[in-house]
């Protein structure tokens, strides 16, 4: 049964009051702004990531937020943390995943282990969450959304060894599309972010680099990098009543630089 559609308010369109969300690697530079906006919106939050101890320091200042250890890659983990988060709030309606990881090598000898490393990580993980989340999701009956943190590298090649990583990402946007069209009638929306370039400590030694700094800053039409706040804003809109009829979409949160390539 599709949940029917709400009934939209201005006061309520970037509302969270009332969800439950699981926010999977939600003490990073991207993942921590967003669970302090959910927080903020109304939402209890759950941070989800391999360690326990940095997840519960993430909502240390928050009342109705909890931290719960988490790998992506690990079934019974995933299964251990969304049973938690159901228990706790009584529900599960939002998920957004911001866990990644990044290896860069050059095509020609990156080692077969790193490449299975990383898609293990960014696409597998990305479809063990999704998998588990909906369960929830379609028992309950009220539907919800998933929000995947893709990369603007998804669709273009980089001249930096990044060919694990594009094409975790790659298969992400479609694993996304994927997804939003097979739960969609169960009122679940599947969508995802696609950041340009962020200035956290996920590509610390990129940001680091000044003359790559020089060559990216050159190729944005923006002239500027993005910040975490812009990103997790993003993910907002895409968890509020907002976007209700938005599902099976990357939103490229990149300053112009995928539409100008």
């Amino acid at each position: 049964m599709t949940p029917a559609p709400p009934e939209l308010d201005y006061e309520s369109l970037f509302r969270l009051d009332g969800k439950a969300a699981l926010v999977v690697g939600g003490y990073g530079g991207i993942g921590g702004r967003l669970t302090d906006l959910f927080v903020k919106s109304g939402a209890s939050v759950a941070v989800g990531g391999r360690s326990r101890e940095k997840a519960e320091e993430a909502v240390e200042e928050h009342d109705n937020a909890i931290g719960v250890e988490l790998d992506v890659i690990d079934r019974e983990s995933v299964d251990r943390a969304v049973a938690a988060v159901v228990e706790r709030f009584g529900s599960l309606d939002i998920v957004v995943n911001c866990a990644s990881l990044l290896v860069e090598g050059r095509a020609e000898s990156l080692a077969e282990d790193e490449w299975r490393r990383v898609l293990d990580v960014n696409l597998t993980g990305a479809f063990l969450l999704s998998q588990v989340a909906a369960g929830p999701m379609l028992e309950g009956g009220r539907g919800g959304r998933m929000i995947h943190f893709s990369s603007t590298r998804s669709v273009a090649g980089g001249r930096r060894g990044f060919s694990a990583y594009s094409a975790s990402k790659g298969g992400l946007n479609t694993l996304i599309k994927q997804l939003s069209t097979e739960w969609a009638r169960h009122g679940i929306t599947v969508n995802g972010v696609a950041p340009g370039f962020v200035a956290t400590e996920f590509v610390e030694a990129a940001a680091a680099d000044e003359s790559f700094q020089r060559m990216l800053l050159s190729r944005i039409p923006m002239a500027r990098f993005g910040e975490p706040d812009e990103m997790a804003a993003t993910a907002l809109f895409l968890a509020a009543p907002a976007a209700s009829f938005i599902t099976g979409q990357i939103i490229f949160v990149d300053g112009g630089v995928t539409a100008s390539s």
